[in-house]
């Protein structure tokens, strides 16, 4: 009979097997599973004990998966107030992301106003498997939101502490090799705010803004919040800042301009740049086309934050 010991040398794989130890008729080999998707390493390890055992003189095989922990960096995308584009920021800064090159997930940490599956064009429901949910991929990057989970106009009646269970089984998915987790947190600096700095602490907060003095009372609340439990703010992003007429070109500042960048450079936070009050934008997040996902101004302008808060997150 052959030695059952040589011929775990011919085992399927065997650029992931990292030992293979034969003990009498006991096989226990070790594999490789680093940036394997769970599906794909459990069919990896099936396969795997399947060759084994059908070695002569072998009668058990244990095969062991193991994997490289990823190093995810959490970014938080924070508002004081509602109203601001925080989530449409947050949707086409991810998938700005994902163009310079970087593997993205995005959470929907708004329970409350979920509209991440809007502003990205599917409703697909995650799977689960073992325990954990499967983030939906859209426009490179995935997602997962509440809205996936509830009826469309289901108002979710929930106290703080449902809040942050829900969130938690978000943080917990599989999200696979994502480098860079964006959450895009609901407005203000309550309960959702402090159970994602406590489970996961950001390696930063982006905070989005109008130009207008109302909605940067509230924005340097949210800076305080982050300030207070030692996240670093990465920068402040001015939304809604000019708005040009299609019809005669002429620029106007509904809600002022320059507001939120003075306000950063008062607060000694960096300014990660500035975006327009944009039909076009507006259309394109309605129809689940992000601006940042096709080419043109919009698009630039979102590829031009995300390469500034890369080299925040860089320093």
């Amino acid at each position: 009979m052959d030695d059952p010991s040589i011929r775990l040398d011919d085992l399927p794989h065997a650029d992931r097997i990292r030992s293979r130890k034969l003990a009498g008729n006991a096989a226990t080999i070790i594999v490789d599973a680093t940036g394997l998707s769970t599906s794909d390493a459990k069919r990896i390890e099936e396969k795997i004990r399947a060759a084994a055992l059908a070695i002569p003189g072998i009668d058990e095989a244990r095969v062991g998966m193991t994997a490289a922990q990823i190093a995810r960096t959490v970014i938080a995308i924070g508002s004081g107030i509602g109203g601001v584009g925080k989530s449409t920021v947050s949707a086409n800064l991810a998938i700005a992301l994902a163009r310079d090159g970087k593997k993205v997930g995005l959470i929907d940490a708004d329970v409350y106003g979920p509209s991440q599956p809007t502003l990205l064009g599917t409703h697909e429901k995650p799977r689960g498997e073992n325990d954990k949910l499967i983030p939906v991929e859209a426009h490179g990057i995935r997602f997962l939101s509440l809205g996936q989970l509830v009826s469309p106009g289901h108002a979710l009646a929930w106290r703080g502490p449902m809040a942050t269970g829900a969130l938690a089984n978000l943080i917990d998915a599989d999200w696979d090799d994502a480098e860079l987790l964006l959450v895009d947190l609901p407005p203000g600096t309550g309960d959702v705010q402090l159970s994602l700095i406590q489970r996961a602490r950001p390696a930063g907060a982006v905070i989005v803004s109008t130009p207008q003095d109302l909605s940067l009372i509230d924005a340097r609340r949210a800076v305080d919040l982050f300030n207070k439990t030692s996240v670093p703010v990465l920068g402040v992003i001015e939304n809604m800042a000019t708005y040009t007429c299609p019809h005669c070109g002429e620029a106007s500042h509904p809600f002022g301009i320059g507001g939120a960048e003075e306000a950063a450079e008062a607060m000694r936070v960096p300014f990660l740049g500035r975006l327009p009050l944009s039909v076009a934008i507006r259309e394109a997040s309605d129809a689940g086309e992000p601006p940042a996902a096709s080419e043109g101004a919009e698009s630039e302008a979102f590829a031009e934050i995300a390469a500034k808060l890369l080299q925040a997150l860089a320093h």
